[in-house]
């Protein structure tokens, strides 16, 4: 599998959630329910692979952060003491800091097993320092939205209007 289709594939699917949580301060409710899907799917692929039972165990582990994240948000609401809360903020700090870069990293794993094997670390690092400043730019992009789109090409697309969209013809 070409290198191209493995960096372009993950911003594409990185940008988005970046350019909400600059855009509207939030990542939307689909991209985090998207994400938990395909840490399930991995957790699932990951407990049932070939290879040593710790090793496995504590991929798993990882894998299955996004699912506490999600069971918690169930069991805790507005009315918990400000411990459950902290507890549910960990979990998506986890979730965000930990577990989206894993999950990425697992599913690369599981559609190209050979990846470690055929690619020198140069060029992962390649592909994480492109995926990451796509993110990060997104990200900039989104809080700065303002600049260069319009309230109107948000609500076109069907998007709710971020705080901050301004009125009349785009930048």
């Amino acid at each position: 599998m070409p290198l191209g289709v493995v960096m372009v594939g993950m911003a594409a699917v990185a940008w988005w959630p970046a350019f909400t949580l600059g855009a509207w301060g939030e990542v939307f409710f689909d991209d985090i329910l998207g994400f938990w899907a395909a840490s399930t799917a991995a957790f699932v692929f990951v407990l049932l692979e070939r290879r040593r039972v710790w090793g496995r165990l504590g991929r798993a582990a990882v894998l299955l952060v996004p699912t506490v994240w999600l069971v918690l948000n169930f069991l805790v609401d507005d009315d918990s003491d400000n411990v459950a809360i902290a507890l549910v903020d960990l979990a998506a700090l986890l979730v965000v800091l930990l577990c989206v870069p894993f999950t990425l990293w697992v599913l690369l794993r599981i559609v190209w097993p050979d990846f470690i094997d055929r690619t020198p670390k140069r060029r992962r690092w390649l592909i994480v320092a492109v995926v990451g400043g796509i993110v990060v730019i997104a990200y900039v992009l989104g809080l700065n939205q303002a600049h260069f789109l319009t309230c109107d090409d948000f609500a076109v697309s069907g998007n709710s209007l971020p705080p901050g969209c301004v009125q009349g013809s785009g930048g």
